[in-house]
């Protein structure tokens, strides 16, 4: 009898498979990373098949370290890096062109193009989303334009769209041999093309980016059986998908609305349960999906999205040599006592929720010769809280009540100076559960539901525990002062690109 559950956890930075038994603990697990290409400023891409490398290795060698084989595997999930734009050949399984990420920027003028013709929020009724270039319909026609041919194939059925779910969902199954070319609502409901009222791709919207139907996935459930895999540990139900933010939703048991988490990745992203009726936002939000389970009718979300929290501790590190390791910064920021008025907005690919400036760009602010490494160090795990308390902030404005507690996620949250900052400049608890993997667990937990492994969300909240709390312990003419001061240095990011 299948005795474990396998999550691929394919990300912005790396690939990780992690297995899980009945009781959501890992008993196994393997990790790589890929390369981030960026061919100018603003662009950000990865190579496809090196993604799929990447999770054809960590299915491998977490299934090795284990000492596990197929039959041990009741299902697979697959969370994923959202938006990220894959186009490649039904025949030959080749990319089209390498993935554009979420992050990358290069389609700003065919968002106001298209924003031209009706306003940021043009589609906002439909998707629950602004034109940004955040998402992929964009990215969609910017490839069209721009690489010859592609428009053409997509017409005929022979270039396939998909986030990265559906590329490797499409090769699990088979690829050019039979290979099932799927999303789920998650991923859907993040590409500007898909009606948070039908669940179904919208004609309309097709026809404003001028994209074929013909390429894109089925939309199906986040869990439901979908295929089998073909290869690395053949014949496993592949059971669930669910976007990355949602998985992590799905993962720290937020069942009911109301409850809400954050997860502190590359970005960082906060979602609230909303129940089974999309919230359409007036403060700078976005509604999604949060997940759908079989026939039973979805569950929506609002969601404040930032784009860099993690990857500016990888900029200190990378591009500035502050830091040699990321685990340094907060013995660094920990030889200051506080800021010493410095802020840093990093708003490398624009500006996300609640602002939707993509003519944005970083700044440092408040500098003095008084200035050193530690401030700097400080300032960066600042803008992760800082940005956090905006969102928040929008969040309370559309849902009208005030939160009561945070729970976290994702690999920033074991920074305890960052969790004691969030905690303060929120003024409410932050909530650390004991299994920080939360976004590969809700991947598995959704799979395992599908195929009756789990009983039901009964089973799965009662997995759920709580590690470590943090208590807001700051004074609050302190607070005010400092959020002041951030509020006054994302004002100096604005306009930076002129069209």
């Amino acid at each position: 009898m299948a005795q474990y559950v396998a999550a691929i956890d394919q990300g912005t930075t790396s690939t990780r498979c992690i297995i899980f038994d009945r009781l959501g603990n890992v008993v196994g697990s393997d990790q790589r990373e890929h390369r981030q290409i960026l061919p100018q400023p603003g662009w950000v891409e990865h190579d496809p098949l090196e993604l799929w490398e990447r999770t054809k290795e960590v299915l491998l060698r977490a299934c090795e370290k284990s000492d596990l084989s197929a039959g041990d595997l009741a299902a697979i999930g697959i969370t994923n890096q959202r938006e990220t734009t894959i186009v490649w050949d039904r025949e030959t399984g080749r990319p089209l062109y390498n993935a554009i990420v979420w992050q990358d920027t290069r389609t700003d003028q065919i968002c106001a193009r298209l924003a031209a013709g009706g306003g940021q929020d043009r589609f906002r009724q439909q998707t629950g989303l602004p034109l940004a270039t955040y998402f992929s319909g964009p990215k969609i026609k910017w490839i069209f334009d721009n690489v010859p041919g592609v428009r053409e194939a997509a017409g005929r059925g022979q270039a396939l769209f998909g986030t990265v779910d559906s590329w490797l969902v499409w090769n699990l199954t088979g690829g050019p041999r039979g290979g099932i070319h799927v999303t789920d609502v998650t991923n859907a409901s993040r590409t500007l093309l898909m009606n948070l009222s039908t669940l179904d791709w919208d004609p309309d919207l097709l026809s404003a980016l001028e994209i074929p139907a013909e390429m894109l996935p089925k939309i199906c459930p986040s869990s439901a059986p979908l295929g089998y895999t073909t290869q690395v540990v053949p014949g496993v139900p592949i059971a669930g998908i669910l976007g990355d933010q949602q998985a992590a939703l799905f993962g720290q048991a937020c069942f009911s609305p109301g409850e809400a988490k954050n997860t502190y990745g590359t970005g960082c992203f906060l979602l609230l349960n909303t129940g089974n009726q999309p919230v359409h936002s007036a403060a700078g939000l976005l509604t999604t999906v949060g997940y759908q389970l079989g026939s039973l009718p979805a569950v929506y979300c609002l969601e404040g999205s930032i784009a860099i929290a993690g990857a500016l501790v990888q900029w200190l590190r990378d591009n500035l040599k502050l830091i040699s390791s990321s685990g340094d910064i907060e013995p660094l920021a920990r030889t200051v006592e506080d800021n010493g008025g410095a802020y840093i907005v990093p708003a490398f690919s624009g500006l996300f929720a609640p602002y939707w400036r993509s003519d944005a760009r970083g700044v440092v602010t408040g500098l003095t010769r008084f200035i050193n490494r530690g401030h700097l160090a400080r300032a960066v795990l600042e803008a992760t809280a800082y940005q956090t308390a905006d969102v928040v902030k929008a969040m309370e404005v559309d849902s009208g009540v005030p939160l009561s507690t945070l729970k976290v996620d994702g690999g920033m949250v074991k920074n305890d100076l960052l969790m004691q900052f969030q905690a303060d400049i929120l003024n409410v608890p932050v909530v650390r559960p004991r299994m920080t993997e939360t976004t590969a667990l809700g991947a598995a937990y959704a799979a395992g539901l599908a195929v009756g492994y789990w009983s039901g969300m009964e089973e799965l909240r009662a997995n759920w525990a709580a590690d470590r709390t943090w208590q807001p312990a700051m004074d609050e003419e302190v607070r005010r002062n400092l959020y002041a001061g951030w509020r006054k240095a994302v004002e100096r990011t604005f306009n930076w690109v002129e069209s």
